[in-house]
């Protein structure tokens, strides 16, 4: 069970950021754009880290679902302008990447986009912490299905076994399972405690500030 980790990957949404206000700001500016409904800030939140194809037909109605390019085209156009300055990193999340830095390869696993990933933490100071970042534009298929994750896990050069990755939703979940990779819950996001149980991870936390004390209570 407890084989010697030698990788952390972590999803970004709502793991190690909250971006929920830009993608409010994005999904909206989108659907106003396209003379459809805006929806509440809580529906949008549930949102967070499907891919933009999910994530329209999640807000509107299945009757547009054949004008989600349009609806992908408006959030990035959107995105380009506000994501990274809205985005805000846990004040944890600067500390558990600073103390595990030293111990472990990281990396990033994310249907955001890669290159805004960069731009936020870039911008904190973090992104020389960070051996490989996969993001939502360098896959065909998003979580849960493995592809980003074992995309992860070859370029760092690493046997699943040895990789944990860490996330707050099902699909982290579900997307670790399938590619044969330990799998802790942090739950800063949306998806509740009971939800996980399913999927047997080998630790669930409060915040991503309690993962080097998880992890170092594992007897290797």
């Amino acid at each position: 069970m407890h084989k010697m980790i030698r990788s952390i990957l972590f999803d970004f949404d709502y793991t190690l950021a909250d971006t929920s206000r830009g993608v409010i700001e994005c999904i909206n500016f989108a659907l106003r754009e396209m003379g459809l409904p805006q929806v509440s800030d809580e529906k949008v939140r549930e949102t967070i880290g499907l891919s933009l194809r999910e994530t329209f037909l999640y807000v509107s109605d299945t009757a547009y679902g054949e004008r989600s390019a349009e609806f992908e085209r408006l959030f990035v156009k959107r995105a380009d302008m506000v994501m990274a300055d809205l985005a805000r990193m846990y004040e944890e999340a600067h500390e558990s990447v600073s103390l595990l830095r030293d111990q472990f390869h990281l990396g990033i696993v994310s249907t955001k986009f890669r290159y805004r990933i960069e731009t936020i933490l870039k911008r904190e100071g973090l992104l020389s912490a960070f051996e490989v970042i996969v993001g939502g534009e360098d896959v065909v298929n998003h979580k849960p299905h493995p592809e980003a994750l074992l995309k992860a896990v070859d370029a760092l050069n690493l046997p699943p076994d040895e990789v944990l990755y860490v996330g707050d939703s099902v699909a982290d979940a579900e997307a670790a399972q399938r590619a044969s990779i330990r799998f802790v819950a942090v739950l800063s996001g949306v998806t509740k405690k009971e939800e996980f149980k399913r999927y047997s991870p080998a630790g669930i936390i409060d915040t991503i500030g309690e993962l080097d004390g998880l992890i170092q209570s594992w007897a290797y």
